[in-house]
């Protein structure tokens, strides 16, 4: 599995509307496209109570196999997506762990962090334990989703969680909190 995620920080007296009806739009078309585990279509803004400091259209998807996001990316939707926004960073990590419930449907919140990793760091019991931590956020701490991951190039590791409704962010943390306009959660074979 692989995740990826572009973001386009709009601005501030942008018309978030627009992207609303872009989702309600595109959000279905991808709700069966193949290799893909799920879509959450985010935005934060300003004003919403993610605690965004930009107004923002950041989609993360959670591919099975890295064909599908060379697909999509290769295909007509996302040339579609860089005529209208411009061409993004796409940023992707390697999975460790993804634990899903079967209630991840009613998820309309998500929180991404990313963290560095040190050098030299352990990796193989980083990934153990950020592993364990991504089956507890779901186990235990209410998440109805929630997904750890690395990146190698630049060192950085993600957790990326789903949840069924809106999450209190400490303040000074380095969470990006969104919204969900819509989850493409393809039929699992």
């Amino acid at each position: 599995m692989i995740a990826m995620q572009y973001s386009f920080s709009l601005p501030a007296d942008y018309d978030m509307a627009i992207i609303d009806r872009r989702i309600a739009e595109k959000g279905p078309l991808l709700d069966n496209l193949p290799n893909l585990r799920f879509k959450a279509y985010l935005t934060a803004r300003r004003d919403d109570g993610t605690g965004s400091r930009d107004n923002l259209y950041a989609p993360f998807y959670l591919w099975n196999h890295e064909d599908g996001l060379s697909d999509f990316l290769c295909g007509e939707g996302f040339a579609g997506l860089t005529q209208s926004f411009g061409w993004p960073q796409v940023k992707t990590w390697v999975i460790w762990q993804a634990h899903l419930t079967d209630a991840v449907r009613e998820a309309v919140f998500a929180t991404r962090e990313i963290r560095a990793t040190a050098a030299h760091s352990p990796l193989g019991e980083l990934r153990k334990r950020e592993s364990e931590e991504a089956i507890n956020d779901v186990e235990k701490g209410g998440a109805l989703a929630s997904v750890s991951a690395f990146e190698p190039t630049s060192w950085t590791r993600i957790r990326f969680q789903l949840w069924g409704e809106p999450r209190r962010l400490l303040s000074g943390t380095d969470v990006q909190a969104y919204r969900i306009g819509h989850l493409s959660l393809p039929e699992q074979d």
